[in-house]
Order: C-alpha cells, then sequence, then structure tokens
C-alpha cells in the first residue's frame, strides 16, 4: 500500500475513535461502564496521545505536546477508574485531538527529512503502527459502547423470532501432518507474530464454522453451566464468583426468549450466528462438553491459511494455548505491548470480530486477553 493511501487509512482510522467520543455528553465520555474497560474519552485521548508520542517526540524529539498529557494517556501511570475523573472538558478534549491530528498528518505529508530518514519511518512501519493501533482502540470503545447499552437495558424488549438449541454438528476438516509455516511479515507484523516459524503439526481436525449461538443454547439447556466436570478448577471458581449462566450480552425477556444487547442497544439473535461474549473458561467447558477441545493458535493458523475455515472474522476464537513469544522473539518498537502478557496468564484469540477494523483481519494477527475476559467479542471453534 502506498504511503498516501496509508494517510488516507489512517485519517479514516482517526475519525472513526473520534465520531464515536463527538456523539457523547461530557458525562458519557468520561464515565466507566466496566471495569475492565476505560471511559471512551480516554480511548480517544490515549490515541492521539499515542499517535503524537511516536511521530513527534520519538521520530522528531520534540516533547512539548505530549508531556503535558503524559500521566493521563500513559496506561500504567493512571488507574482505570482514576482517568474519567482527569479527563479535559469534552469541548476541550475534541479541540485538542482534532489539532493534534492535523498537525501529525501535516507532518506526516511534509517532506522532512528527519522524518523520511527515521528507521521507525522504513517501509511506512510507523504508518501502519498507528493504524492498527487506532483500530484496536477502535473495537475496545464499541465493547464500551455495548457495556453502556447493557446497563441501560430495561428488559422491555419482546423476541418476535426465538431461536432454538441445536446439537453441535460435525463438519470438519482434516488436516494432515507435516511441517508448516506461520507468523506475520514486516511492515505490517506487530512483534509477537516475528519471526515467522516453521512448525510440527501432527493429524487433527478441525471444525470448519465456528459454535453458532443455537450450539450454545444447547450447552446451557444442558446445564454447562451447573455441571462442575465439564469446568477447569480455575474455570468453576471463576462460574461460581461471578454465577455466569449465559454470554456476557445475552439477556432474557419476560416469557424467557433470549435476545442480545449491542452497541445500539437491543435485537433478535440468530442461532446461525456465530457466539460471542464468551471467556476462556466457557470455551474450555464448552469444548469439553462436545468431546472435542479448542485449537492451539498454529492449528487455527495453518487451517486459516489453507483456506479450510469459514466465518474467521463473526467472533475473535479462543485457542488453548497461552501467550507467548516465538523463538527469536524481539520487542519492537517497545517493552510494553507483548512481554507484559507473556505470563502464563494471557491466552491468545485469532481470527477478528465483526468489529474488528480490516488491517488487524489477518491469520497471523495475535489477539490476547486474560480467561475471564468475556466483555470482548469472542467465541470459539472446535478441533479433535
Amino acid at each position: 500500500m502506498s504511503s498516501a493511501a496509508l494517510l488516507n487509512e489512517l485519517r479514516l482510522a482517526q475519525e472513526l475513535v473520534t465520531a464515536l467520543v463527538e456523539a457523547l455528553d461530557d458525562n458519557s465520555q468520561r464515565q466507566q461502564y466496566h471495569s475492565e474497560l476505560s471511559p471512551l474519552g480516554w480511548h480517544l485521548g490515549h490515541c492521539t496521545y499515542t499517535e503524537c508520542y511516536w511521530l513527534q517526540e520519538i521520530v522528531l524529539q520534540d516533547n512539548s505536546y505530549t508531556a503535558p498529557v503524559k500521566t493521563l494517556y500513559t496506561p500504567g501511570l493512571t488507574l482505570k477508574p482514576e482517568r474519567g475523573k482527569r479527563l479535559p472538558p469534552l469541548d476541550a478534549l475534541l479541540q485538542w485531538v482534532l489539532g493534534m491530528q492535523a498537525m501529525n498528518l501535516d507532518l506526516l505529508n511534509s517532506s522532512s527529512r528527519l522524518l523520511a530518514e527515521h528507521p521507525l519511518m522504513q517501509d511506512n512501519y510507523l504508518l501502519h503502527f498507528l493504524i492498527q493501533h487506532y483500530n484496536q482502540h477502535y473495537e475496545t470503545m464499541l465493547s464500551v459502547l455495548t457495556q453502556r447499552a447493557l446497563l441501560a437495558d430495561t428488559q422491555a424488549f419482546r423476541v418476535k423470532v426465538p431461536f432454538r438449541a441445536l446439537q453441535p454438528i460435525t463438519d470438519n476438516t482434516d488436516m494432515q501432518p507435516g511441517h508448516y509455516k506461520v507468523g506475520g511479515r514486516a511492515p505490517t507484523a506487530y512483534d509477537n507474530e516475528l519471526p515467522a516459524q516453521k512448525v510440527t503439526l501432527g493429524p487433527y481436525s478441525i471444525a470448519r464454522k465456528p459454535v453458532s449461538n443455537s450450539e450454545f443454547l444447547a450447552f446451557m439447556d444442558a446445564g454447562g453451566y451447573r455441571t462442575q466436570s465439564l469446568w477447569s478448577n480455575a474455570g468453576w471458581q471463576w462460574r461460581s464468583q461471578l454465577t455466569a449462566s449465559c454470554p456476557d450480552h445475552w439477556r432474557q425477556d419476560e416469557t424467557g426468549h433470549w435476545y442480545g444487547m449491542g452497541v445500539r442497544g437491543a435485537y433478535e439473535l440468530d442461532g446461525t450466528d456465530v457466539v460471542h461474549g464468551i471467556s476462556h473458561h466457557e470455551a474450555c467447558a464448552y469444548a469439553t462438553w462436545a468431546g472435542a477441545r479448542l485449537p492451539h493458535e498454529h492449528q487455527w493458523e495453518v487451517a486459516c491459511r489453507l483456506h479450510f475455515l469459514e466465518q474467521t472474522g463473526r467472533a475473535w476464537e479462543w485457542c488453548q494455548n497461552p501467550f507467548y513469544p516465538y523463538e527469536g522473539y524481539q520487542a519492537f518498537p517497545y517493552e510494553g505491548y507483548s512481554p507484559p502478557s507473556f505470563d502464563n496468564g494471557h491466552y491468545t484469540l485469532r481470527g477478528g470480530s465483526f468489529h474488528t477494523r480490516p488491517a488487524i483481519k489477518r491469520p497471523s494477527f495475535r489477539n490476547f486477553h486474560e480467561p475471564f475476559k468475556r466483555h470482548i467479542f469472542a467465541g470459539l471453534r472446535l478441533v479433535w
């Protein structure tokens, strides 16, 4: 993709994130709607700060715009519950954001030799990085808006066409044992996708489609949330503490029929659509109930690259393995993105959701979350 096309992509990424906050009032932009999520105004400020940090402070060695807001928009320096209180008024935030974004686009459009010769600008690496950073926060902000809708739900919605439970359908692809290549390529890949690896996989069978709403309802109706033997010890402890009994965004109307809650409020659930809103614990329990397991992320990537998987962009798909560094891994462009999560406490997700932007939807992209996270748009696919 040319530099001009990438600049247009960055401009679009800026606009998408900014538009989500422009539609709010001041109280809403600073409200924390979920304990694991930051206020929407903070996400916008953080994205703009990050753009300024790399372009102005790192590349051009000028911290005059970043220093005053560093403690607010650097994740490790302000805790999530404190972020909303520290945000500037909405009008001031938007004025700062739009001014910084315009300045940065002008910088990128300029013929600055210092900019052009910096290592981070080679092969347009920094443009790819910033676009993807905005895109990741855009999806997270939509999960914030989903949580906002859940809190506002009055359960007045009435389901007109209930969907029904359906036992898991066996429709698998048998993968032959062999040596395969996985991993990303510069300049688009994040550091945790590199270097590309050669892996040896034994024979396995992977479902062509992810688990659907109807199939997950069958697990619920069969007492899956009440059957301890289906759960790991950590999973059962989590389920007991949370008293979870359905995906995060599912609700029941007065007749007991299930409906979904999204960014725009209540909607009819389609039984054939991919289930999302479940944790790694729930995904593992479902897989055990179905007589299967979750895939290792390399099994998923190889099957995806060979075009054996369907509906890979409807929900992030939990994988069996913890998030870990590939052999030869080197943190780039900073230590703070991947290494803190190489702790055996985060699990990999692959694919992307219906809210994931195209720049991130590639077979090698590695999302990662702690196993109890269920506000994300995540589901599962089975392997035998």
